[in-house]
């Protein structure tokens, strides 16, 4: 049974891209465009890996990903934190906000996949 990924991003390319990424290589895909529904849909969807575009509109990735973790039926599904702000102490801010794994954009493809394998893996 393919494995479920949940798939927050807001820009149409980026999520497409990595849903096109994800889908070639065997995965289940639920693509979500922005964070206003994001729990209700994680829930539903039951995702095995949720990756987490940080800066959303009218909501931050930060944020959600709290808001995932803070939830006992969701809390250990690994988050992968994609993000364009690569600045000094956001990776940190990132994964104090519970997100395992981070990665800055643009993104590549084998590092992006490498991620993906490694937080499924656990």
């Amino acid at each position: 049974m393919a494995k479920r990924i949940l798939v927050v991003e807001d820009n149409d390319l980026n999520r497409k891209l990595f849903c096109d990424v994800l889908k070639a290589n065997g995965y289940e895909v639920v693509p979500v465009s922005d964070g206003n529904n994001f729990l209700a849909t994680a829930k539903k969807s039951d995702p095995q890996l949720v990756i987490m575009d940080i800066q959303l509109p009218n909501v931050s990735g930060v944020d959600l990903i709290a808001e995932l973790k803070a939830d006992k039926s969701m809390e250990s599904v690994p988050v992968l934190a994609v993000t364009a702000y690569a600045g000094k102490g956001d990776e940190e801010r990132i994964r104090d906000a519970g997100a395992e794994d981070y990665l800055a954009k643009p993104v590549s493809i084998g590092p992006f996949m490498a991620a993906v394998r490694k937080l499924l893996s656990d």
